[in-house]
């Protein structure tokens, strides 16, 4: 295995490469674009890389399905840190393109309801045909196949082109959330700050079937920060389920909750506990009764009840 190569969803001048770089130790690692989040990942399954940086969650779009379905399928992988990256876009151009030129523009799916607004306000009649990624959609502009495309600023002078018009997004304050994935290992030590992600599937659909896997949180008081569906293959109405939850694996209400949901659940996959990419300041309060120290107690009462010393 490449213990210092990193992929990540390219061509180069992609969002996702810009999040990588503001990781410290990509000043050390060769950093590799890749044509898809499968082919990043793949990468990492058979030891082409050490990690790779990919997004997963959108705050205007929601979850990416394409990194969430390859987490939940095939040799299992393991998320290691998050980094969230404001996002505003570029319209990029070639040289001399006016506003009025632009009868074409393209961009990745998940930036078009991100500029949903402004395009109809702008380029009322201009045809969107979307790309690869954001930095492919360049790339397209670039040989001349487009007018323009939407990426970000940083990626016009990669591609030769020039942003018409900056700062272009519907949602104030939008970002997207990248995770670092590697091959399964013993998860970091907690950190006070952390997130939990798994995928679990339900045994059967039926009434309450969602209530009974989410009380399992609900009742140990671990918040979820995502929740999302996403289709099994097996049919209509089989679904397994991507969540987040706060905490970490260590903290035995989250450990407890996955327990049961492992009683409960034909399959669990695991993908990591890690830190947040936000202080420990905009973490909850504990619930009452949630926190290690009333578990150990509860824990130790019970035995006393067990020993007939309670």
């Amino acid at each position: 295995m490449s213990a210092t190569r990193y992929t990540y969803l390219g061509p180069e001048g992609t969002f996702t490469e810009a999040a990588l770089r503001t990781l410290p130790e990509a000043a050390t690692r060769e950093l590799v674009p890749m044509v898809s989040v499968p082919a990043a990942l793949d990468a990492v399954r058979n030891g082409d890389a050490a990690a790779a940086l990919v997004p997963i969650e959108n705050s205007v779009e929601g979850g990416v399905t394409a990194t969430l379905d390859e987490l939940a399928s095939g040799e299992p992988l393991m998320i290691y840190r998050e980094v969230l990256l404001p996002i505003a876009f570029a319209l990029l151009v070639r040289p001399g393109t006016k506003l009025s030129d632009v009868k074409t523009v393209t961009g990745h799916p998940v930036a078009q309801p991100q500029v949903r607004n402004w395009l109809r306000a702008h380029l009322p009649d201009a045809v969107w045909e979307s790309a690869a990624s954001n930095a492919d959609g360049a790339r397209l502009v670039q040989e001349g196949r487009f007018d323009a495309a939407f990426a970000g600023e940083f990626a016009a002078s990669t591609y030769g082109l020039e942003p018409l018009v900056t700062e272009i997004h519907d949602a104030e304050n939008a970002e997207t959330r990248f995770v670092l994935v590697g091959r399964p290992a013993r998860p970091a030590a907690p950190t006070g700050a952390d997130k939990t992600s798994v995928v679990i599937w339900q045994r059967e659909d039926h009434p309450g079937a969602l209530l009974e896997l989410l009380q399992e949180f609900a009742v140990r008081g671990v918040n979820l920060m995502l929740l999302q569906s996403r289709p099994t293959g097996a049919g209509i109405g089989n679904y397994c389920f991507a969540i987040d939850a706060e905490g970490h694996i260590a903290d035995r209400r989250v450990g407890e909750a996955l327990m049961g949901l492992k009683r409960i659940c034909p399959k669990v996959r695991f993908l990591g506990s890690y830190p947040q990419a936000f202080s420990a300041e905009n973490m909850r309060a504990l619930r009452a009764g949630t926190s290690d120290a009333e578990f150990v107690d509860a824990a130790e009462w019970l035995a006393r009840c067990q020993d007939g010393r309670a």
